[in-house]
């Protein structure tokens, strides 16, 4: 007797679980500083609250993420995802969605500047929301935000899954980074287009 077959549901969350622990295997022995950088992941019960009060059904492959990892600690590095971005904290995104939400709400035209949908994730740095990516809750596609009205979604990745699976294969094969190049500097995970330039002489590329 076999037993009933995955669910799309089940697929996404062993996706999401496997990158991750493919990147945080990555960082666990080879970036010391950012792995001290890595907050627990968040119980159930807090990703239900924060559920709760944004209003927004939270797609399995966040909650996926959010369990191994809730955020990231404030520190020059923190951008240690590809792209140069930081994990935001459970209540670093209400606040930013709130944010968004109202700035929408007082708009009196039709300009689209957040939608319900769209949850932040990740952020210029751990303390900075001033760009970063959303993860729209409808379509399951990571998309860019700035400081300024969002006309149109600027579509980064197809799915959270495909973010972090570039980011994992690119750690473990750095030759075959498109996107960006991976390097560290003391210690800590820095992408080629986030390197400060009083950092240049301390990035070292990865070469396997």
């Amino acid at each position: 007797m076999t037993g009933h077959p995955p669910s799309t549901q089940d697929i996404e969350t062993r996706q999401i679980t496997d990158a991750w622990t493919r990147i945080e295997t990555w960082i666990t022995h080879h970036a010391p500083h950012t792995r001290t950088l890595l907050l627990t992941g968040a119980s159930p019960d807090a990703v239900t609250a924060l559920q709760r009060q944004i209003g927004v059904r939270i797609p399995v492959s966040l909650k996926a993420l959010w369990a191994r990892c809730a955020g990231t600690r404030t520190d020059p590095y923190s951008t240690f995802l590809i792209g140069g971005h930081a994990l935001m904290r459970l209540e670093t995104v209400a606040t930013k969605y709130s944010q968004e939400m109202n700035y929408h709400r007082r708009h009196t035209d039709d300009t689209v500047t957040w939608r319900a949908a769209w949850i932040p994730v990740f952020s210029f740095s751990a303390d900075d929301q001033t760009s970063g990516l959303y993860l729209d809750a409808e379509t399951g596609r990571l998309c860019r935000w700035t400081r300024y009205a969002q006309h149109h979604p600027e579509v980064e990745y197809e799915s959270l899954t495909d973010f972090l699976e570039e980011m994992a294969d690119s750690l473990e094969t750095p030759g075959l980074a498109t996107s960006d190049k991976p390097g560290l500097v003391e210690g800590a995970l820095v992408w080629g287009g986030m390197i400060h330039p009083e950092d240049k002489h301390l990035w070292t590329p990865l070469t396997a």
